[in-house]
């Protein structure tokens, strides 16, 4: 009787035991279907144009959020209507510029990263590094078309580098450190 005791603990044991363990699904290959969205998805081209309509569409709301905390200058002196026109004017100032940069940060980001991608074959976070301080030459080119010309005048390049690179290089290291925790 002792024996069958024993045996019951033992095997209610195991049973809790074994309830315990996570049940290991069967591999599941991809459909047709899933396969041909990756290989959408996988295009570089395709993947810059979405990543520059989603920063647009994030520069719109930006901009009008930003576009509302403006003051016009001599409000005491504005009626509600004229306050209300400035105030309608400036946000849509606000998100169309908000809208361009941020279309094209996302669009020359993704695609820098995709194209670094594709040609190392690796994915890590040097390619998130060259394409953030590609995003930074674009920007920087906008804001001065004559870098360049200045780069080649100017003997130290690091100084040139550390500053196209800096802020996005930093941005884009926090968010995959972020990612990652």
């Amino acid at each position: 009787m002792a024996d069958g005791s024993d045996k019951a603990v033992e095997n209610g044991s195991l049973n809790s035991a074994e309830a315990e363990k996570p049940q290991i699904e069967p591999i599941r290959l991809p459909t047709v279907e899933e396969i041909r969205g990756q290989d959408i998805w996988n295009n570089c081209a395709v993947r810059s144009v979405v990543s520059g309509v989603m920063g647009g569409g994030l520069g719109i709301f930006m901009g009008l959020f930003l576009g509302a905390l403006d003051n016009p200058l001599m409000q005491e002196e504005m009626t509600g209507r004229q306050q209300l026109i400035y105030q309608a004017k400036q946000m849509g100032r606000r998100s169309w510029s908000s809208a361009k940069a941020f279309a094209v940060m996302g669009f020359v980001f993704s695609a820098a990263e995709c194209v670094v991608e594709k040609a190392r074959a690796k994915h890590d976070i040097t390619n998130t590094v060259v394409a953030g301080c590609a995003t930074g030459g674009a920007i920087s080119a906008k804001v001065d078309s004559t870098w360049w010309e200045k780069a080649l005048l100017l003997k130290n390049g690091s100084l040139i580098f550390k500053s196209l690179c800096s802020s996005p290089l930093i941005l884009s290291g926090k968010m995959i450190i972020y990612n990652k925790s």
